[in-house]
């Protein structure tokens, strides 16, 4: 009876530990977190370089006249588009009438005393040194009125280019000089985008573009993009042009010049933009930004080493779309990461796949 009694006590102590081992277990599974994970393919990805740009005309002149005087005339308006020779304006020189004026009137004086003179040198009875005295002071004056007849022409403006007339500061009456703009003429046919970069990025570029010299580079550069001040994409695409010789001592930066066409004039000199240079990254693994973390300036993702997490520093490149990096290196093709919630996680955290 004793023995009954002893076994059947040591039975249900057994069942009691079996129950408290089982209850822990599905204790255990129940707090062991759940996390999404992505398996990391490789792929082709774009990058973008960006660098403001103020845009301008091809050729960009300013017009200033190159006599004073008063506006009579102004004969286009802002944004008018002309050819090379049309009339601009009309300036009333009083002070390039009166050139003209005494250069005729010592034009027509030495005239007449060469007239004069010539037959006495033929008799002999002055000097062919004096006469020759009288046709060199003909010369100059004729030289004189050629100068003044030109300056007179001078009075009408016109284009020295074909393009589009910018503002029109000066009205009708205004006194102006030599030093006064008068307007601004683009040719926007073909706009130029100046863009810089410093040193650091331009030693990446060089290496990594093909060819043995600059102008190999340049020429063999891919086409640049131009994003307009709305944040749209401009339809026609750019190329590198030239860059400059010298790094600026005081910023560091270099100078690229891009050249867009604008055959429908959208264009203008003047507009800001953004000049976007691609670089195709091939076969390398995408991961989202919200999958990654910062610690002491380095970027981290987690791993999974089985269902434990392990932590591993990346180098990153931020896609166009602003909301994935394309790791340059860290992790590869075929490795799991978590892919959110990863601020509650630690480094050799066990979890459960999603």
């Amino acid at each position: 009876m004793n023995l009954q009694k002893i076994m059947t006590g040591a039975l249900g102590l057994l069942l009691m530990v079996s129950c408290g081992k089982k209850e822990q277990t599905t204790s255990a599974v129940k707090s062991t977190k759940t996390y999404p994970v992505a398996e990391l393919v490789a792929k082709n990805v774009e990058l973008h370089s960006v660098y403001p740009t103020v845009l301008q005309g091809q050729v960009d002149i300013e017009i200033k006249p190159r006599v004073d005087g008063f506006i009579e005339a102004v004969f286009v308006d802002e944004g008018s588009v002309v050819t090379k020779g049309t009339p601009l304006f009309k300036i009333n020189s009083p002070s390039s009438i009166q050139a003209l004026e005494t250069a005729q009137a010592g034009y027509n004086t030495a005239q007449l005393d060469v007239e004069r003179m010539r037959p006495l040198a033929e008799k002999g009875i002055i000097s062919e040194v004096l006469l020759k005295t009288y046709e060199n002071a003909f010369n100059s004056a004729k030289a004189n009125l050629d100068k003044a007849k030109a300056s007179l022409s001078w009075t009408t403006v016109t284009s020295p280019i074909n393009g589009t007339i910018g503002t029109l500061p000066y009205r009708i009456g205004t006194l102006v000089n030599s030093s006064s703009i008068l307007t601004s003429i683009a040719n926007t046919e073909k706009v130029v985008a100046y863009f810089s970069m410093n040193e650091k990025e331009l030693l990446e570029y060089m290496r990594k573009w093909e060819g043995d010299t600059q102008a190999e580079k340049i020429d063999k550069m891919p086409s640049v993009k131009l994003i307009l001040a709305d944040g749209s994409e401009y339809e026609e695409a750019g190329r590198i042009e030239t860059i400059s010789g010298v790094v600026d001592a005081s910023t560091g930066a270099v100078n690229f010049r891009a050249v867009f066409s604008n055959p429908h004039g959208l264009l203008r000199s003047g507009t800001s933009g953004k000049v976007v240079i691609p670089t195709l990254l091939k076969n390398v693994v995408v991961v989202p930004q919200k999958a990654t973390f910062a610690q002491q300036n380095k970027v981290l993702v987690y791993t999974l080493d089985g269902n434990k997490t392990a932590q591993k520093v990346i180098t990153v490149e931020s896609t166009p779309d602003g909301k994935s990096y394309a790791v340059l290196n860290g992790v590869n093709a075929g490795d799991k990461i978590v892919v959110d919630g990863i601020s509650t996680l630690k480094n050799g955290m066990e979890i459960q796949i999603q």
